[in-house]
């Protein structure tokens, strides 16, 4: 499922897997969010409401560009550094084609659907 991304106004290409919660994700777009840091690893950003878990794939562990859902926290995670061992509560919810620099060092994000 093709977005559209921009990360502090710069175009990003990405993209959605097509999981359940990726799905839901969906659903809540456009969205403009405020992103700060986390442990070094990954630029996080509160959503509007959690999201749909059900029928998740296996865990898997995050690397540099993956969009995930943090689902104890109900938070958006991007990644720029490779993340910790798969856990069922990390749900990839796609990537973005971007460098582990442009996106550690973003403070916003816009996200829509694709035209």
């Amino acid at each position: 499922m093709n977005i559209q991304v921009t990360l502090d106004g710069r175009p990003v290409d990405a993209v959605l897997n097509d999981s359940p919660a990726a799905r839901d994700f969906a659903v809540l777009l456009p969205l403009t969010l405020d992103l700060k840091d986390f442990h070094g690893t990954e630029r996080v950003a509160d959503l509007p409401r959690g999201l749909d878990t059900a029928g998740a794939p296996e865990p898997v562990a995050a690397t540099v560009g993956d969009i995930a859902y943090y689902a104890p926290w109900g938070n958006l995670a991007l990644f720029y550094q490779d993340g910790p061992a798969p856990s069922p509560d990390l749900l990839v919810l796609g990537h973005l084609d971007v460098s582990a620099d442009q996106l550690g060092r973003a403070t916003s994000i816009t996200i829509k659907a694709a035209a």
